[in-house]
């Protein structure tokens, strides 16, 4: 626990809530780009990408007895704004003070032997991109991609973060909040995971498509009399 906790003061959730809210409000009007998080019922995550996302991080044992202190904040809105880049995550999270944190998450880029590597195992297993961000492929693919370790998710070692709140603990409550906050808008756009970590999912719908018409061909026993262009290829498979 950071020496910024020690000293903390219990505040009622309405009370938070009604804080972030009214901050919210006051931002937007200089800034209305702004993406809050909005958690809709009970669940943090509901989608295949969101829930992985978070199975991934609370599986690594660097983040398993901390990243549990954000739920409550991400619950009650308190990241006023989330935006996500390629590698980078940029956040404001409303704490006990006035004036919302920043929150900057840093994300490795997928190493390329791993890319190759995944791009190989996908061979014939994703049909088009409906099954690829509704997460419906099939359990063998599933469990490549969050492989521990060896995966698309990242590892701990590939996360840096950084807060602007006095709280010098390995982890605050605001990072956690932004960590899980992430899997909220992977469940809304699943297209942003591959952002995050630099993917061309194209490329790896073309790729497993480029293998099923060469096998579908092999199989035939006979060669293709025309080329087929990429959008035709995608057309195709219902892309």
């Amino acid at each position: 626990m950071g020496r910024y906790d020690r000293g903390y003061e219990y505040v009622p959730v309405a009370y938070k809530k009604e804080m972030a809210k009214m901050q919210l409000e006051k931002l937007k009007k200089k800034n209305p780009d702004l993406a809050p998080v909005v958690i809709a019922g009970s669940k943090l995550a509901t989608t295949w990408w969101g829930k992985a996302w978070n199975k991934n991080l609370e599986s690594y044992a660097d983040y398993s007895n901390r990243i549990g202190r954000g739920r409550s904040y991400v619950r009650n809105g308190a990241v006023l704004d989330l935006q996500i880049e390629i590698g980078l995550v940029t956040a404001l999270v409303q704490g006990s003070v006035k004036k919302p944190y920043q929150i900057k998450i840093e994300i490795a880029p997928l190493a390329n032997e791993k890319w190759e590597y995944i791009l190989k195992v996908c061979n014939h297993k994703i049909d088009n991109l409906a099954e690829l961000i509704e997460g419906t492929f099939p359990k063998e693919l599933e469990e490549l991609f969050t492989l521990k370790g060896a995966g698309l998710f990242p590892s701990a070692k590939e996360i840096q973060f950084s807060c602007s709140c006095p709280d010098w603990a390995g982890m605050c409550k605001h990072v956690a909040a932004v960590l899980y906050g992430i899997g909220a808008r992977f469940d809304q756009d699943p297209t942003l995971f591959f952002k995050l970590r630099d993917i061309d999912f194209e490329v790896l719908l073309k790729k497993t498509i480029e293998q099923k018409m060469q096998s579908l061909l092999a199989n035939s026993g006979r060669t293709s009399p025309r080329v087929i262009d990429d959008q035709d290829v995608f057309e195709l498979f219902g892309v």
